[in-house]
């Protein structure tokens, strides 16, 4: 990156980018970074990033959504098979079915161990960038900690929503939909089946 030349501001687009995929294993959306750096509008980071873009400071991946990525991180075109196991719901819980069909998934949206996808409904999650119909990768996990997205079990069904602990043993699943109310269950109501760590959209 030393050979690039960037202005202040341009490299500070570019670390945040980096730090970001290295804390949450995605990309920030274009809303998070306008908000990381106050521009009042998408047009003013459109020119950033398109500058960015020419300069080969970033690159764009096929995931156009959560797209930005340091060019050093780019995997070779390689993929690994996944389990499609379902619908996960965005909204209220809907049953997550176990099925026979696979879904090619990018090595640069996997961790280590156990992974399988699953099909988004509804628009609960539309903040954090994740839409109807998208496949969220998922690694799969017993325990979550605060502010992490995950398909969590409740009441025999499955739902996607950040996960936080509240006093009394209260587990609150978050929306990111300010038209939406929380999900605050028991915690012996809930089990983790995974954690997201990945985002596809098929267009």
């Amino acid at each position: 990156m030393a050979e690039i030349a960037l202005t202040e501001r341009q490299k500070e687009i570019v670390d945040f980018v980096r730090d970001y995929r290295a804390r949450k294993g995605i990309s920030p959306t274009q809303r998070e970074i306008c908000e990381r750096f106050g521009f009042s509008s998408f047009g003013t980071l459109q020119k950033h990033i398109r500058l960015l873009l020419d300069k080969g400071a970033l690159v764009r991946d096929w995931n156009k959504r959560r797209s930005l990525l340091i060019p050093a991180e780019r995997a070779v075109a390689r993929a690994v098979e996944l389990p499609l196991l379902g619908r996960i719901a965005a909204g209220s819980p809907i049953e997550s079915l176990p099925g026979d069909e696979t879904v090619s998934v990018p090595e640069s949206l996997i961790r280590r161990g156990d992974h399988f996808v699953l099909r988004v409904r509804g628009d609960s999650m539309i903040e954090d960038g994740i839409h109807d119909g998208d496949l969220v990768v998922v690694q799969r996990r017993e325990s979550a900690v605060n502010g992490e997205m995950v398909a969590a079990l409740v009441s025999g069904e499955t739902t996607l929503k950040r996960f936080f602990r509240e006093p009394a043993g209260i587990i609150r699943l978050q929306p990111a939909n300010e038209r939406l109310q929380p999900l605050l269950v028991d915690e012996s109501s809930v089990r983790i089946q995974g954690v997201v760590v990945g985002l596809m959209r098929r267009y």
